[in-house]
């Protein structure tokens, strides 16, 4: 009797994960209609849908791309950017960096409760690339923004919300490049 309960155990724990699609396919609609009330009025800046996939012994890793302000194009109607149209453009994706950012976290700490078949102890990741023109002054905007965390820490967050931002940066790590 104690062998097979011992198999039973081994068994239970070799066992992958079973994430369904319908699971990633949920949490990615939750990510795209976050992103697209981002900047109300705008939907149009998510450029194409969020996608997410389980990685065995991993977690579950959705990806998304965000154009945080519509800039001006080059055409052969107008063949440059004035300085004062890329300072302006820089400052516009400034200054909406940080709601992006708490989207992400809200995101984030949302799909731990939805994807309750990932194992506890593996990763949610959100992962957000911001494109560029090839214009623009780039400089302090990230080119993509990864939030990171264990299943389990955030569904810690949801049942203790965090009282200040040390406690919520302690428990999602952050990647800007």
């Amino acid at each position: 009797m104690i062998r097979f309960a011992v198999a039973l155990a081994l068994c239970a724990l070799l066992q992958a994960a079973s994430v369904s699609r319908t699971t990633i396919a949920g949490a990615e609609e939750s990510l795209n209609r976050r992103l697209k009330a981002l900047v109300p009025g705008e939907p149009y800046l998510v450029l194409g849908e969020a996608h997410g996939v389980y990685l065995d012994n991993f977690g579950a890793v959705f990806t998304a791309s965000v154009n945080l302000v519509e800039g001006p194009n080059v055409s052969p109607f107008r063949q440059a950017i004035s300085p004062k149209e890329r300072a302006d453009l820089r400052q516009r994706k400034l200054d909406r960096l940080p709601k992006l950012r708490e989207v992400m976290r809200e995101a984030l700490i949302v799909s731990a409760g939805m994807l309750d078949t990932v194992p506890i102890n593996e990763q949610i990741v959100v992962s957000v690339t911001l494109p560029r023109y090839h214009w623009e002054d780039a400089a302090g905007v990230p080119s993509q923004i990864v939030m990171q965390a264990s299943r389990l820490a955030l569904v810690n967050l949801q049942v203790n919300p965090p009282k200040d931002a040390a406690s919520l940066n302690a428990a999602i790590r952050t990647r800007e490049n």
